[in-house]
Order: structure tokens, then C-alpha cells, then sequence
């Protein structure tokens, strides 16, 4: 693996898990508003 690789592979190795995490929560932030919004809808 050339030196270019392993700098991008430590890249993505540190970036994933905060990624994965930032996009899990906005995931279900918007999950839960959709939801509220829903419920809210049907109660009328």
C-alpha cells in the first residue's frame, strides 16, 4: 500500500465513527419530528 493509501484509510478510520454517529442522530431527529408531525396530523 502506497504511503497516499494508508493516509487515506487512517482518514476514514477516524472520520467513521463520529460520521456514523452524527448521521445516526440527525436520522432520528428527523424520524421523531416526521413522527410528531404525523401524530399531531391524526389527532385533528
Amino acid at each position: 500500500m502506497s504511503a497516499l493509501e494508508q493516509l487515506i484509510w487512517g482518514v476514514l478510520d477516524y472520520s467513521a465513527m463520529p460520521l456514523m454517529f452524527l448521521l445516526g442522530f440527525i436520522g432520528v431527529s428527523v424520524g421523531a419530528c416526521l413522527i410528531l408531525r404525523w401524530l399531531d396530523k391524526r389527532r385533528r
